[in-house]
């Protein structure tokens, strides 16, 4: 083989090479440009993907703070009705309350004049009385009158006290009660025992048990009993003041009015 050939086929590799190192450069070029395209991609993708992430974040803590919100509100709605309602309560106890005391202010203007014709009432009822515990019984009732000019007294304790008088008189009917006392008669005073049997009679025996007498509430006398009855009378006596074992007495008693 010739020199001329051996170079002319040198030369033709020589081209062939750079013909196929030119043909990679041209392939490569895309392809990087494709690798860098998809790179920026992936980057661009990641950074939206953290602002995704972000604004789900900040969604869900907005999600969370509405719910917050939410349960509050409805709290103070369930408050603010409660409160309305205790509101409403008080009104109406309120409404109750003035209606009471305009009530009061009425039954006022009608108690009043009543409690002065129940004391002057009492005061007749005990003069027109058996005259027993005379002095105390008129006390009271001048007390009465007293009170009922007193500003220092309420309504309310002046009608307590009223009552308390009627109470007291009241049990009066049921009492049998020995008391020593002077008995006034033509201008003599006489010692004597005063036996009261409720309010049914009142009777009157001297201290030398000799002398007996009952009470006239008609006539405001007394009359002089016959002495069959003063063993009775003592005996009687004897029991009010607990001093004898309970037992049978005839007295006489004054007759029952005849109803008009």
């Amino acid at each position: 083989m010739s020199k001329v050939s051996n170079r002319t086929k040198i030369a033709t590799a020589l081209v062939g090479a750079l013909a196929l190192a030119s043909s990679n450069l041209v392939v490569a070029n895309p392809l990087a440009d494709v690798q860098k395209a998809d790179s920026k991609i992936h980057a661009e993708s990641a950074a939206s993907q953290q602002k995704v992430d972000k604004y789900f974040d900040q969604a869900q803590d907005m999600l969370f703070e509405y719910g917050s919100v939410a349960d509050e509100r409805e709290s103070l709605k369930s408050y603010n009705d409660y409160v309305a309602g205790l509101v409403a309560d008080q009104q109406n106890s309120m409404d109750a309350i003035q209606t009471d005391i305009n009530g009061v202010d009425r039954l006022r203007q009608g108690v009043v004049p009543l409690m002065f014709k129940m004391v002057e009432a009492l005061e007749q009822f005990v003069q027109l009385d058996l005259p027993f515990n005379t002095e105390v019984r008129k006390e009271r009732v001048e007390n009465l009158k007293n009170i009922l000019n007193t500003a220092e007294v309420t309504l309310a304790e002046k009608y307590r006290l009223i009552l308390d008088a009627y109470s007291i008189e009241r049990e009066y009917g049921n009492f049998v009660a020995v008391n020593t006392g002077k008995l006034n008669l033509d201008g003599k005073e006489v010692l004597v025992d005063f036996f009261n049997l409720g309010r049914v009679a009142l009777y009157a025996q001297s201290l030398d048990q000799k002398t007996a007498w009952m009470y006239d509430a008609d006539a405001k006398t007394w009359n002089k009993l016959e002495d069959s009855y003063l063993r009775d009378i003592t005996k009687g006596i004897r029991i009010a003041r607990k001093q004898g074992a309970l037992d049978l007495f005839a007295l006489p008693i004054p007759a029952a009015e005849t109803a008009q």
